[in-house]
């Protein structure tokens, strides 16, 4: 604080307690209190002086103790260096730490054994235990059993965690876990043998024997052993009772089919090996199920396993016991045989009947849970690794089968006996090419895989169709060669010529259609038949769930799938598509472009034979006769080569193609007579009654044909009936219909409904032309 400011500060204090003179009265008062207000600040002021001498001395002395802790310990880590560096430059450490490494190991060695011959003992005791209790009670036997396992169990998933260690004690308690299972089932399963030993099996009646008490104890006590391994096993376990039983028809087999006997022969496979199995079946079916069926039941029915038929129906228990034999069989077969297509081909459809025969006869369910797709059987291990083996070999069959059909005689011709009258006709080589594909798919329909089913379908159903298809696009584009103006150009030889002359063309069109016609109408068959519905939503849903879409199935990328079957495959669209769609559509455009080419030549026919005709100039002839006049002389040829054409057409086209064709053809027809004869001749009353006695012979032979059919030549029909209105008489006269359709045009309207020719589409201005053809009109 400045003087200036404490002088103020005085000044302020004087005036406020010196206000007036009677303050000066109490002046001694205020000088005794200010004096000790003075005293009191000046001893709080010592106060806090020696106060702070004080902290400041605590300081220094807190400074002093901290810098001589600093340097007794720099002191002491300078001794500990030295130590160190002294310790370092030393080697009694790495000796004293040697000379005791070797009585550690030892030590820790010992204690390892001796952990091991404690763990040894304990297997030792518990296989001791385990045997103890057989054959008598092989329940109690399972407990010390179970207790070894775990044990090894254990150990094995000790030593993956542990890099592999202790591998021989792993394997010895492992081998002795194995070795116990195999004794406790040797000894259970001694006791059955014996026991059908003394009742000479299977030397009894299957139809009057029973099963006694010491039968049914034995087989209950094998049972009973073998109900954990069955409960929690992830693979099928054998029965041991069963295999028991089964040891001497094992020996049967081995002896009739795998030995040097004529039934073991790999082609004797079908003939006597599999019927062999099946008889055996049949003959002790229902003396397995009545003996032995309760006690299955009894173990099985309210356990995990007990939908799996091998567990709970004794004939199922049985051929799972007798498989393994009949698999050495067909192994040995197939080695035996390797690189005989024509036998691979021939035992798969055998196998696979086989393996029909055990599921549909027996109900075997070889312990798969899939009740859809069931047991894969014998012929699914063999395709495991021989499918394409088998593929390959039965598309060579399919493929030379369909080159020999395509170089038979008859095969480019029609086969009017396939259906009766009004339907298509097929080719011969359509008709046999349709039934090979049925083979085809008969020879694989009973394979379980998707993917290998739909191998067959692609590499060799649609590979034989999308031949046979460039074979009728082939067709076509040689016929279009042949007939058109730009093909002859480049040279057609006289035989090419002659094979379309009279009905050949035709007839090269019509095979080419009722062949189209006939694939299309078989594809659409099949794909509405269960086994192909099956297939295609089997194909949709791995198509919609399936993200590599370079292997859809069977190593075949989702486009290629897509390409060779469906569009929609892998798509909402279900219902709208189906395994053909990509064939059934290239072969209706193959039919629909033979259609209509059949049309065209048809009316190029009509055109060439009408030729003569069209130029007649004697329309114009008077003549009084016009009730019994013959058909023009020019028409004979038209109307016969007409008649030939609708003969060999019906014949060989269903009713509805047939009626297309000829409707486009005759409404071409009309339009020439219309223009070249109707519109461009004169006609005399007798004239126009030739031309329509001539166009009722036209009619009439179409309509022996095709009922109804002349209404093609509706419009010329009722410009005829128009033409050929009469000079004079009570109703519709030529000169009558000539006033009103020239009047206007609703007399024209009036005129067309009074001759009944309104609704046949002639107008007012058709009406005029017509009428104005009469040469008496002219005049």
């Amino acid at each position: 604080m400045t003087t200036m400011e404490h002088d103020i500060r005085l000044e302020d204090y004087l005036d406020d307690k010196l206000q007036s003179t009677t303050d000066f009265d109490h002046l001694d008062t205020l000088l005794s209190s200010v004096e000790h207000q003075r005293s009191q600040l000046q001893s709080q002021l010592d106060d806090a002086t020696a106060a702070l001498a004080q902290a400041r001395q605590s300081e220094s002395d807190r400074q002093n103790a901290l810098m001589a802790q600093i340097d007794e310990f720099q002191s002491l880590q300078s001794s500990i260096d030295v130590r160190l560096q002294i310790i370092a430059s030393s080697d009694a450490p790495d000796e004293a730490i040697k000379r005791l490494e070797a009585p550690m190991g030892q030590l820790r060695k010992v204690d390892l054994a001796y952990k091991y011959l404690l763990l040894l003992q304990d297997v030792a005791e518990l296989r001791q235990e385990a045997r103890s209790h057989l054959p008598e009670s092989p329940k109690q036997a399972l407990e010390p059993y179970t207790k070894l396992k775990q044990l090894c169990l254990r150990l094995k998933e000790l030593q993956r965690n542990a890099d592999g260690a202790a591998v021989h004690l792993v394997n010895f308690v492992g081998g002795v876990t194995e070795t116990l299972w195999d004794e406790m089932k040797a000894t259970m399963s001694a006791e059955l043998e014996a026991v059908l030993k003394a009742r000479k099996w299977p030397n009894v009646d299957p139809d009057n024997a029973e099963v006694d008490e010491e039968w049914l104890g034995c087989f209950e006590k094998l049972i009973d052993l073998q109900v954990p391994e069955v409960l929690y096993s992830p693979t099928v376990v054998t029965l041991l009772p069963f295999e028991v039983m089964a040891q001497i028809f094992v020996k049967e087999f081995r002896f009739h089919f795998m030995s040097d006997k004529p039934t073991s022969t790999p082609q004797a496979i079908g003939a006597h090996c599999f019927p062999w199995f099946t008889a055996l079946l049949e003959k002790w079916e229902d003396f397995l199920r009545d003996n032995f069926g309760g006690v299955l039941a009894a173990r099985f029915a309210e356990t995990g396993v007990g939908e799996r038929m091998v567990y709970m129906d004794p004939v199922c228990g049985f051929i799972t016991a007798m498989l393994p034999v009949v698999r050495e069989k067909v192994r040995d077969t197939l080695e035996a045989t390797r690189g005989d297509a024509a036998f691979l081909s021939s035992l798969m459809g055998q196998l696979m009947s086989f393996d029909e025969t055990l599921r549909g006869g027996f109900a075997y369910d070889g312990g798969d849970d899939d009740v859809e797709e069931g047991w894969g059987g014998l012929t699914s291990e063999v395709l495991k690794d021989h499918f394409r083996t088998w593929l390959e070999a039965e598309k060579q069959f399919a493929v030379e089968r369909y080159q020999g059909i395509m170089k038979t005689q008859d095969a480019r011709m029609i086969d009017y006996d396939f259906a009766g009258a009004g339907k298509t006709k097929p080719t011969f080589a359509a008709v046999r090419v349709t039934d090979l594909l049925k083979n085809v798919t008969a020879q694989y329909e009973r394979v379980r895989r998707f993917s290998h089913k739909l191998r067959f379908l692609i590499d060799i159903q649609l590979t034989i169709l999308d031949e046979y298809h460039d074979h009728l696009r082939g067709t076509l584009e040689a016929y279009l060669s042949i007939t058109s103006t730009v093909g002859r150009a480049f040279g057609v030889t006289k035989e090419q010529i002659a094979a379309l002359e009279g009905t050949g063309a035709l007839e090269t069109l019509c095979k080419v259609y009722g062949s189209a016609d006939h694939v299309v109408n078989a594809l659409r068959d099949w794909s509405n038949e269960e086994f192909f519905i099956t297939m295609w939503e089997q194909l949709q849903s791995r198509a919609k769930v399936t993200e590599d879409q370079s292997n859809l199935a069977g190593g075949m990328s989702y486009d290629h799938v897509r390409n060779r079957t469906s569009a929609v495959v892998g798509t909402e669209d279900n219902d709208n598509g189906v395994l053909f769609d990509e064939t059934i559509a290239a072969y209706s455009a193959r039919r629909q472009t033979a259609q209509k080419l059949l049309s065209e030549a048809v009316a190029s026919s009509h055109h060439k034979i009408f030729r003569a005709y069209l130029h007649r100039a004697q329309w114009t002839t008077i003549s009084d006769e016009v009730d019994n006049l013959a058909i023009t002389a020019e028409l004979d040829e038209p109307l016969r080569i007409l008649k030939r054409d609708l003969d060999f057409l019906s014949r060989a086209l269903g009713t509805a193609p047939f009626r297309r064709v000829w409707r486009q053809a005759l409404e071409k027809l009309n339009d020439i007579l219309w223009t070249e004869v109707l519109m461009s001749h004169k006609f005399t009353a007798s004239g126009a009654a030739q031309f329509a006695r001539d166009l009722a012979a036209i009619e009439g032979v179409v309509e022996r044909y095709i009922p109804d059919g002349s209404s093609a030549l509706g419009s010329l029909s009722d410009a005829v009936r128009l033409l050929n209105l009469p000079l004079e008489g009570e109703g519709m006269t030529l000169k009558k219909a000539t006033d009103m359709v020239y009047t206007d045009n609703t007399e024209a309207k009036k005129m067309l409904e009074e001759v009944g020719v309104a609704d046949g589409g002639l107008t007012a201005a058709n009406a005029r032309q017509i009428l104005g053809r009469r040469v008496e009109n002219a005049e």
